[in-house]
């Protein structure tokens, strides 16, 4: 059993003062990402291999996350180039290379590629309340965390139990 954990980068600046792939986040972001690892925390949620996009929002989305000492023993941390703004087919390739070893790893994203294989993972049936919610959006420092059964090679569509869809207005 595997866990996967897709974060969407907290709130940055707007698109137009600079390259998007060096806008910052705003506070409110970071604040979003503080508030986030307080609740994984508090939820045992503890990756052991980080992938992030070499974005500036994502990596101080991490950087939030790494202040709020979420992570008793620190993770693999892998910052890619090619996650920045990936389409989930891309992710879901990095998530296949990974060692069967791993039990659980984070992907600190953008969207529409997260939004996306979050989707795709939790399969066409999401009758359940907590299950729908996902189809409603994918917001900044949005959180989702899901179960796998299948190695992490035949990671696919429907593959995947969601067990909680956190966005920052869930958090105190």
């Amino acid at each position: 059993m595997h866990q996967l954990i897709l974060l969407r980068h907290g709130k940055a600046e707007p698109q137009g003062k600079g390259p998007d792939h060096e806008r910052p986040l705003v506070n409110a972001g970071r604040q979003a990402a503080t508030r986030l690892a307080g609740a994984m925390r508090k939820a045992g949620l503890a990756p052991e291999v980080v992938l992030v996009s070499t974005a500036l929002r994502t990596q101080q989305t991490l950087e939030a996350l790494e202040a709020a000492n979420l992570w008793d023993e620190w993770p693999n941390i892998d910052s890619l180039p090619q996650l920045y703004m990936a389409p989930p087919g891309l992710i879901r390739d990095q998530l296949c290379d990974l060692s069967e070893t791993v039990r659980s790893a984070l992907v600190i994203g953008h969207n529409p590629g997260l939004h996306e294989l979050a989707l795709s993972l939790a399969g066409p049936t999401r009758a359940a309340p907590e299950l729908a919610r996902i189809d409603h959006g994918y917001p900044t420092c949005a959180m989702a965390e899901f179960l796998i059964s299948t190695p992490w090679r035949r990671l696919g569509p429907g593959g995947a139990t969601l067990q909680r869809f956190i966005i920052p207005k869930d958090l105190p």
